[in-house]
């Protein structure tokens, strides 16, 4: 079949163990992937708000929330080998599944629209280019960005084996001069907090701002090795990776009043290594993101042509930072903690409680065109998550998986353990 063609990743079936991966390749792609500049902006409102032991405590716990949550659908991607959008199969049906497929490809393509339109709007200001030149340079890192991700998987570990050690270079560099210019750690322990924020919002923040990333990692555990690889790679991708991105953003905005890293090395006088910063940090996520497009169009039209969707969406998401994509970030954050982490909850009470931990083989399977279950709970789920005043995205993600458990236990709705289970 065309699907198992060499770099087209599978989007349709399960990944086969002679394309399982190991966990510093896993690892590697994850980090590329939580590397973002986006993060940091949370972790800068952190950094104004919290002495600085009561900050790393938020960030530990926030991350460790998210590092788990990541976990547990890695584990699900390992076991089966399914991407988040084919496990919408089984918990919302053959035609349901389309409106977790829409959901996910609009969110990705928007992120791509503003990390296409961050780096060009960042150049700009630095080489003080004109509008027509800030716009070409959108177009062309709106396409040029996709690259790694129309070749595959080897296409972003390829990526991440240069991006991540150069940024984790830079990142030392930066955080070791601002330690130096604040003053050691006796000058950082002793900074004030100048604004205040409680907890709940404060955990919102940092397990919100990646939630809908963790939720989409399973197109990447799903060429684990094994369950050890899925579960440690994700902690390492979303517990480590995106804490660190966090604490960058908290520190620069307690020494500089800046959570840019970028922003930051220019102001410590690293001119090129804030631009390698910037280009490295976005392509490393921005190949990734339009990956996950590509994944939730495939299973949306049915079509193996992982690569043709790849392009259709760079060219998507490069028309929508054209537009003025840049300037809608903290809404669209919101919008992602809100309508995406429910379908993780979905997908892990469907898998663990229907299936009792082991799917069917997709091929073999007949599934109906609307699982209501699923869909009751995912709509229950989000109209929790935008109505809460407490940590958004976890109570979609408990409200969903708690909904689809009653919804169905009152339909008397477990499956049997068939014996093609694999």
């Amino acid at each position: 079949m065309t699907q198992h063609a060499p770099g087209n990743d599978y989007p349709l079936s399960e990944v086969p163990q002679h394309a399982r991966k190991g966990l510093a390749s896993m690892a590697m792609v994850l980090l590329g992937f939580t590397f973002f500049t986006a993060t940091m902006f949370a972790g800068g409102k952190l950094g104004v708000a919290y002495d600085f032991p009561t900050l790393l405590a938020v960030i530990v716990l926030g991350n460790l929330l998210l590092g788990l949550y990541a976990a547990i659908l890695g584990y699900i991607a390992f076991s089966s080998g399914l991407n988040s959008a084919l496990m919408g199969r089984f918990c919302f049906g053959e035609r349901g599944s389309k409106l977790s497929d829409l959901i996910l490809g609009f969110t990705q393509i928007g992120w791509y629209a503003w990390g296409t339109a961050t780096a060009a709007v960042v150049l700009g200001k630095y080489f003080q280019l004109d509008q027509g030149a800030v716009l070409g340079l959108m177009l062309l890192f709106g396409m040029g960005f996709c690259a790694t991700a129309y070749i595959g998987y080897r296409g972003l570990e390829l990526l991440s084996w240069i991006a991540v050690p150069a940024m984790g270079l830079l990142l030392v560099l930066s955080l070791w001069t601002a330690t130096e210019q604040v003053g050691g750690l006796d000058g950082l322990l002793a900074r004030q907090p100048s604004g205040a924020l409680d907890l709940s919002t404060a955990i919102t923040l940092v397990f919100g701002t990646f939630v809908s990333g963790a939720t989409q990692a399973t197109n990447w555990t799903r060429f684990s090795r094994s369950a050890k690889v899925a579960i440690s790679a994700s902690l390492i991708g979303f517990f480590i990776g995106n804490g660190l991105m966090v604490l960058i953003g908290a520190y620069g905005a307690i020494v500089y009043q800046q959570p840019d890293v970028v922003e930051v090395l220019l102001l410590q006088g690293f001119a090129m290594a804030a631009m390698a910063m910037l280009l490295l940090n976005i392509w490393s996520t921005q190949d990734n993101t339009i990956y996950n497009f590509a994944v939730a169009g495939c299973n949306l039209l049915r079509t193996d042509r992982r690569k043709s969707v790849t392009l259709v969406g760079a060219v998507i998401g490069t028309l929508l930072a054209m537009l003025g994509m840049y300037d809608l970030l903290v809404p669209y954050l919101i919008l992602l903690g809100t309508v995406i982490p429910p379908i993780g909850g979905v997908i892990m009470a469907d898998f663990f409680y229907r299936w009792r931990g082991r799917y069917p083989r997709l091929a073999q399977s007949q599934l109906p065109a609307w699982n209501w279950p699923g869909l009751g709970a995912y709509g229950l789920g989000t109209l929790a998550a935008f109505c809460s005043p407490w940590v958004a995205p976890l109570v979609g993600i408990g409200v969903a998986s708690l909904g689809y458990i009653l919804f169905r236990t009152l339909l008397g709705g477990r499956a049997p353990i068939a014996a093609d289970t694999a």
